[in-house]
């Protein structure tokens, strides 16, 4: 709901959230910063953390020669006396430089390594942070992301030296779910414009939602905003379980599920704008944010093919990770989705996934069943008949408003639409 509104707050809680399993790898800091961190309340005040009821926490990974490629960041760390240490170097994307504190990856006389780097240093100076500048981004406007330098940072070592990737991976994990969260909600915002605006909007005499045509896009629009709603929170539940099956889910399904729902999610919002016409294309509707935000969280915390080798990885290393896919598709009983999780599961034993120049079309077809499993255990029959007609027979994932005849189109539809 937080994602309808404003997308740009998100990012900062987002991270302050998925700092926390991070943090928990060096007890010390954890004692100090999380009980600020679980704050119901919002200090915006620019003063050493200490000194505050809460904090947020950022994130800083990204180098320019490297990208997504984080063993090849050059940023140095030099230990001091007193435990901690020194950073030296350049960070080309540090997201909400506002925050209290920042997690970043450094090159310790070990390794790459995980530190806290708070705003304020211990003796209450303002910490060596050099913002450069702030990005002149596509969209997310309203969410600072900064350019910056470190002359000196002080900072605290978290986790393992040398273990700098492992240990920040975790948050990166919870952020990768937030992806999908804020993806499923900027869906969820341009479904609910294009309906309301097809209910009231009168072309060639008859509303917009009574046109065939336009009901099936309407219908395929809606279809692809539930389907990443419910996969989202299935996935979402299982952060909250600790059990060797959540674990799985996590490992593979959160890299999976970010690839295919933030890389839909640009389509669909330009395809409800066009909903809208010209009305949907001038800066006095939402459609253009809408738009403009889409692409974001494809390319946050990894883009497509990084998520998609991600998943081969997890595939691989995760113990029973076919068993429980296996469980989760077989839920569902319905022919279409047992078909298709049949060839996905050959696939799986075949070790058909080994091949990384099909690693998208892999994933997409592994995200595609559990949406279509979750939807058949969990939304109405005509939602989840027609999302399996269109995305396991069909060409439902190539465009909008191609689906087949014989369907509820415009019972899909109305459950879509706001309440008035």
């Amino acid at each position: 709901m937080l994602g309808q509104i404003e997308s740009g707050v998100y990012c900062p809680l987002a991270m302050t959230y998925g700092s926390v399993p991070t943090l928990r790898h060096a007890p010390q800091i954890a004692n100090e910063w999380l009980p600020r961190i679980y704050s119901r309340e919002y200090d915006r005040r620019f003063r050493p953390a200490r000194l505050k009821t809460s904090a947020l926490v950022g994130m800083g990974m990204t180098e320019n020669q490297g990208g997504s490629d984080l063993r090849s960041n050059t940023t140095r760390a030099q230990p001091s006396a007193d435990g901690s240490f020194r950073l030296y170097g350049h960070k080309w994307f540090m997201s909400a430089p506002m925050c209290d504190a920042f997690l970043v990856l450094a090159q310790a006389p070990n390794g790459l390594s995980c530190f806290l780097m708070p705003r304020w240093t211990p003796d209450g100076g303002r910490n060596a942070i050099l913002i450069l500048r702030l990005k002149d981004k596509l969209g997310n406007r309203s969410n600072a992301s900064s350019e910056v330098e470190f002359h000196g940072a002080y900072a605290q070592l978290v986790g393992e030296e040398g273990r700098g990737i492992p240990t920040i991976i975790e948050m990166g994990n919870y952020t990768r779910l937030d992806c999908c969260i804020g993806s499923s909600a900027l869906m969820r915002q341009a479904v609910v414009q294009a309906v309301h605006h097809a209910r009231h909007r009168i072309a060639f005499q008859k509303k917009l939602v009574d046109q065939p045509l336009m009901t099936n896009v309407l219908a395929d629009l809606a279809l692809e905003s539930e389907a990443a709603a419910v996969l989202t929170m299935w996935l979402a539940r299982a952060y909250d379980e600790n059990n060797e099956a959540a674990l799985a889910i996590r490992r593979i399904v959160t890299p999976a599920a970010k690839f295919w729902i933030c890389k839909r999610t640009p389509f669909l919002t330009y395809e409800a704008m066009e909903v809208l016409g010209g009305s949907g294309y001038i800066e006095e509707s939402i459609m253009p944010r809408l738009y403009r935000e889409a692409p974001v969280n494809s390319i946050w915390e990894g883009s497509g093919n990084i998520m998609c080798l991600d998943v081969l990885r997890a595939l691989e290393r995760t113990p029973n990770a076919a068993e429980v896919l296996r469980h989760e598709l077989g839920e569902a009983k319905n022919v279409r989705i047992k078909t298709f999780a049949e060839r996905i599961e050959k696939r799986l034993a075949a070790h058909d996934h080994a091949d990384e120049s099909q690693a998208r079309a892999l994933v997409r077809d592994l995200i595609v069943a559990l949406q279509g499993s979750l939807l058949a255990r969990h939304s109405p029959s005509n939602v989840s008949d027609a999302f399996c007609a269109s995305r396991l027979d069909g060409e439902g994932t190539s465009a909008f408003g191609l689906l087949p005849r014989g369907l509820d189109a415009r019972g899909i539809a109305e459950r879509a639409g706001p309440a008035n």
